[in-house]
């Protein structure tokens, strides 16, 4: 996916329909000189509503559309007759995303399946018509009740990338190598800091014709939580993935230092992304031999197990795979 396509946050204005006003009317025919109230109810204004689509990646579609303004409800008539509601507003956007309201920060509803449907911000209802008001002691009410106002909100929409994998580490770490290998996804790949700007998505088969979906997720830098480098744009999206995979180059001056300043930096951004699931990969390892390696590995972390790898080469490409799904559905 292109990165200038690649939208995750937009801010829109939505306005809800007003409600139709209730009818004062009386019945009126030739034999029925006195029939009475017979207004009819003002129809609800138009609801805004959030559905799911599973074929949509991006919220590009709603970055330009800054106002959504639904239609209002109609007025009630006689004869009882209920006037019509004002047509929704449906906005589709991908699995993943958040509705929050812009100025509380308060999230709404999350959209985690296809077709799923939320009232974003609901239309006035309809005001009653006359003949609700009708009582023994005044049988011929002259007087309606005018229908609700609709609401104008400014709403948040933020898309997290939904994958099974998702890939932590600084810059240049190879994890856009390592996801054009094990998927048909094709990442820009540089060699320089902050190549990725946006995730990328890949779907990797597995054994058995069995797949899962590996995220790609822009490199992390110290004092990433605090919104340093792309800061939250990046972080939010690892909320979602089921396996943390953090990956740091063998040539790094110290492996350990960059796995406790990537995890701090979840930890900051984040305490609940340490329950995930993690698994740790030495990449470029192809420049390493047996004795260095088992060297390396004395000095890794103990609560996390770890594999060398080399994308380039392919080495332990396959093993890994089998470790992240036993990882993934152990």
């Amino acid at each position: 996916m292109a990165s200038e396509n690649f939208v995750d946050y937009v801010k829109i204005c939505c306005r809800s329909g007003k409600g139709g006003a209730g009818s004062a009317h009386f019945r009126r025919e030739k034999f029925v000189p006195k029939g009475g109230p017979d207004g009819g109810d003002g129809g609800r204004g138009g609801h805004i509503i959030i559905r799911g689509n599973a074929q949509l990646w991006t919220l590009l579609h709603l970055k330009y559309r800054k106002h959504v303004i639904a239609d209002p409800g109609q007025g009630g008539m006689g004869a009882l007759k209920t006037g019509a509601e004002g047509e929704d507003i449906i906005l589709e956007v991908p699995l993943g995303t958040i509705a929050k309201d812009a100025e509380t920060g308060l999230v709404h509803f999350e959209i985690t399946e296809d077709q799923q449907e939320y009232v974003l911000v609901a239309g006035g209802r309809g005001g009653l018509g006359n003949n609700h008001f009708k009582t023994s002691t005044n049988q011929a009410p002259h007087y309606a009740q005018p229908g609700e106002p609709g609401k104008e909100e400014w709403k948040i929409l933020e898309l997290k990338v939904l994958a099974d994998v998702g890939l932590v580490g600084f810059p240049n770490a190879g994890k856009s190598t390592l996801l054009s290998v094990v998927s048909a996804a094709k990442p820009e790949i540089a060699d320089y800091p902050f190549t990725t700007i946006v995730p990328n998505l890949g779907m990797v088969r597995y054994r058995d014709h069995r797949s899962f979906v590996m995220a790609d997720i822009p490199g992390i830098i110290e004092g990433a939580a605090e919104g340093r480098g792309l800061g939250h744009r990046f972080l939010r999206h690892i909320e979602r993935n089921a396996l943390l995979l953090f990956m740091i180059p063998c040539d790094a001056k110290d492996i350990v230092a960059e796995y406790n300043i990537l995890l701090n930096e979840l930890k900051k951004f984040n305490p609940e992304l340490l329950d995930k699931r993690r698994f740790l990969v030495i990449t470029k390892s192809d420049m390493l031999d047996d004795v260095l390696m088992a060297q390396m590995s004395e000095l890794l972390p103990k609560d996390i197990p770890h594999m060398f790898i080399s994308a380039v080469t392919q080495m332990n490409i396959e093993a890994l795979k089998d470790e992240l799904w036993k990882q993934m559905n152990r």
